[in-house]
């Protein structure tokens, strides 16, 4: 099979459901910055972070597939709550090696605590992106709002614990 096909040459691309739709088309945007966000976590992972952190990463890149070929299709795979508690766990399980947060962070340190804050941003687009989709398309999943929600709040706490681990201070904001 050859990777291209020439159908996506005018612009249009086809759905899951075989529906041809404008590049542009809002569940086209969230799935597209989904893959975005999968794609920028491949790249965190490949910063030689650690085993720990490399395994959840990998758990993440594999729900955001399902969760974007879900989108792409218009059905497909179950959301389910135990992949946004899964991060909740982890999250607390990092904050409590963690000093406590008092100040906005600067992103930045080293390349893969700033990498976490692209990964972030991009996170909170494809948020935005699938409010956009639930506005326009009316097909909304709250779980996977949640998800990204809490994949955000993952991303900037791993970032914090990897400046940790690797004794990079963390830059703060100090508004004048």
């Amino acid at each position: 099979m050859k990777i291209y096909t020439k159908t996506g040459d005018s612009g249009v691309t086809a759905l899951g459901s075989g529906e041809r739709v404008s590049k542009t088309h809002p569940r086209v945007e969230a799935y597209g910055a989904i893959d975005e966000l999968n794609a920028h976590i491949g790249l965190l992972r490949s910063q030689g972070i650690g085993g720990q952190h490399q395994n959840m990463l990998l758990k993440v890149q594999e729900m955001l597939m399902r969760y974007a070929a879900t989108v792409a299709c218009c059905k497909g795979y179950e959301m389910g709550e135990e992949d946004v508690a899964m991060l909740e766990r982890e999250i607390d399980s990092l904050q409590k090696t963690l000093p406590p947060q008092k100040r906005f962070v600067i992103p930045g340190g080293n390349v893969a605590a700033a990498q976490c804050h692209v990964a972030r941003c991009v996170c909170r687009r494809a948020e935005r992106l699938m409010v956009k989709l639930g506005d326009t398309a009316g097909s909304l999943s709250p779980t996977l709002l949640r998800l990204l929600n809490r994949l955000s709040d993952y991303l900037f706490v791993l970032s914090r614990s990897i400046h940790a681990e690797s004794q990079v201070a963390e830059q703060v904001w100090n508004p004048s």
